[in-house]
């Protein structure tokens, strides 16, 4: 059972060497088994996306949720009357770090990174990377409209404490939750919405689900 102030988080771990494309089948099923079971109904139903790429479900009105996945971990949120966003990346991906924050992020970010121990920058820069992508996919918005346009203080460790600015579309940054995550050894993934607090529940989806 869902309640109305919960979150359900679950996390899909497939075998290291699963082929990319077999992931994302994998992310797919889980997503219609769940559905099924938050729905109550008895087949996975139609799933469409928006013009900005936000996957619903037109037939489960009121029932919310988002995808993601990185090489061989999935994770998918759940909430009723909700809209919410989810992230989730691998830590040791081989970015240009100090190159990708000043082309994508704001200045101060950027700042703020570079003044990290050259051996935190990786894992400051993920983790900002999935709070950013979280809440612009729970605004249905996809990372082309600008990542600097979530905006978030950050940290002496280089961990983001809360957002600091936002497009006027998005409200207020004091009207979001964030809560960061670390799904997996060497993943770490960020969830968002705009509302109240809720109750966060984490499961371990088996991988023949």
């Amino acid at each position: 059972m869902l309640a109305t102030d919960d979150v359900d988080l679950w996390l899909l771990e497939l075998d290291a060497e699963t082929a990319h494309r077999d992931v994302t089948k994998a992310a797919h099923r889980l997503l219609g088994t769940l559905l099924m079971r938050y729905a109550g109904v008895d087949s996975p139903p139609e799933i469409l996306r928006t013009e900005r790429g936000k996957p619903y479900a037109p037939a489960l009105d009121g029932l919310d949720f988002n995808l993601s996945h990185a090489r061989n971990h999935v994770l998918i949120a759940f909430a009723r009357k909700q809209p919410l966003g989810v992230d989730i990346e691998r830590i040791d991906r081989r970015i240009e770090i100090e190159d990708l924050a000043r082309r994508f992020f704001a200045a101060a970010e950027a700042d703020a990174l570079e003044a990290l121990p050259e051996a935190a920058r990786p894992a400051a820069f993920v983790r900002l990377w999935t709070c950013k992508e979280a809440v612009l996919k729970a605004l249905g918005l996809g990372i082309s409209f600008g990542l600097d346009k979530a905006c978030f203080h950050l940290g002496a460790d280089g961990i983001p404490s809360d957002l600091a600015e936002l497009p006027a579309i998005a409200g207020r940054p004091a009207d979001w939750q964030l809560v960061l995550l670390e799904p997996a050894p060497g993943f770490l993934g960020a969830l968002a919405w705009r509302g109240p607090p809720r109750q966060i529940r984490t499961f371990l989806a088996p991988v023949d689900a």
